[in-house]
C-alpha cells in the first residue's frame, strides 16, 4: 500500500471561465446572439497550471492581490468548482469558510443554521446537538441565536460560521478572508483556537490580505499572481514577494458575468 504524505494535493490545475463582455437586455436577445455567434465571448483562466501539496498539520497562508486567483483556488480545493484541467486530492474531512453567510439559510435562526451546517458537513443530528452549546458559547451573539440570520450583522455571521466550522472538528479548515470583518478581540479568539487546531495536527489554509497574519501564524506561504503560483516557501519570503510589487493582480469584476466551462 502506498503511503500518502499529504492531505491536499493540487496537480496541474487550471480553472477556465467563459466571459460574456456584453450584457443582452433580454433572454431572447441573449439566445439570438448566441446562435448567430454575435456575442462577444472569450475564455478566461482564473487559475493556471497550479501544483502544490499540503502536509498534515501545516498552516498555509495564501497571499495575492484582488483577481490573483486565491478564492477560486480555495473553491476548487473545497469542491465548489471542478477544475477544467488537472486534479485535486483531499485526504480528510474539510470545513470551508469561503464567503460570509455561505451555507446559511437567511430565514432560519442561528440555532437552526447550526444544525443545517453540521448536516452539510456530514454530522448526525445527535453529534450536532452535543456540540451546540459550545458553538453558541464561542459565537457569543446573545439572544440573536434564536433570530433569523438575515437580521445578523457581518460580524455575527462571522462569529457563528467560525464557531460551527471549528467545533465540528474537521481535518482541514479552509478560510477565505472570513476573519477580515471581525473585531480585534474576536479575531484573537479565533487565532487562539486555530493554534489549538495546529497542536492537534489539523491542517489550515488561510487566504488573507494581511502579511502580518502570515508571518505570525503560518508555517508556509503561497503567493498567487494572475492565476499562477509564483511563490511557495517560508512566510517571510512570500510576504516580501507579495509586498514588493511582483504579485500584482487584475480586477476580475467581469467574472460576475462568467460561466464556468
Amino acid at each position: 500500500m502506498e503511503l500518502v504524505n499529504f492531505v491536499i494535493k493540487v496537480s496541474d490545475v487550471t480553472q477556465r471561465f467563459r466571459v460574456v463582455q456584453e450584457r443582452p437586455d433580454t433572454v431572447r436577445e441573449l439566445f439570438s446572439k448566441f446562435f448567430r455567434h454575435q456575442s462577444k465571448v472569450h475564455d478566461f483562466e482564473a487559475v493556471k497550471n497550479v501544483s502544490f501539496e499540503v502536509s498534515r498539520g501545516e498552516m498555509v497562508g495564501i497571499l495575492g492581490h484582488n483577481g490573483s486567483g486565491k478564492s477560486t483556488l480555495l473553491k476548487i480545493i473545497s469542491g465548489v468548482y471542478k477544475p477544467t484541467v488537472g486534479k485535486v486530492e483531499v485526504n480528510g474531512t474539510i470545513a470551508p469558510l469561503l464567503e460570509l453567510g455561505a451555507g446559511f439559510h437567511p430565514e432560519l435562526t442561528g440555532r437552526e443554521n447550526i444544525t443545517l451546517n453540521g448536516l452539510l458537513l456530514g454530522y448526525s443530528k445527535r453529534e450536532i446537538r452535543s456540540r451546540e452549546e459550545k458553538i453558541i458559547e464561542f459565537a457569543d451573539i446573545g439572544d440573536f441565536i434564536d433570530a433569523p440570520v438575515k437580521q445578523y450583522s457581518s460580524g455575527m455571521y462571522t462569529r457563528l460560521a467560525f464557531a460551527v466550522a471549528t467545533e465540528v472538528n474537521p481535518d482541514i479548515l479552509v478560510m477565505d478572508e472570513i476573519l477580515a470583518v471581525g473585531d480585534v478581540q474576536f479575531q484573537q479568539k479565533c487565532f487562539d483556537r486555530l493554534q489549538r487546531f495546529r497542536e492537534l495536527g489539523k491542517t489550515i489554509l488561510l487566504v488573507t490580505h494581511s502579511p502580518e497574519q502570515v508571518l505570525e501564524y503560518c508555517d508556509r506561504c503561497l503567493v498567487m499572481d494572475r492565476g499562477q503560483l509564483v511563490f511557495d516557501g517560508e512566510p517571510r519570503g512570500g510576504v516580501e514577494r507579495y509586498t514588493g510589487g511582483d504579485a500584482r493582480g487584475n480586477d476580475m469584476t467581469v467574472l460576475s458575468a462568467a460561466v464556468q466551462i
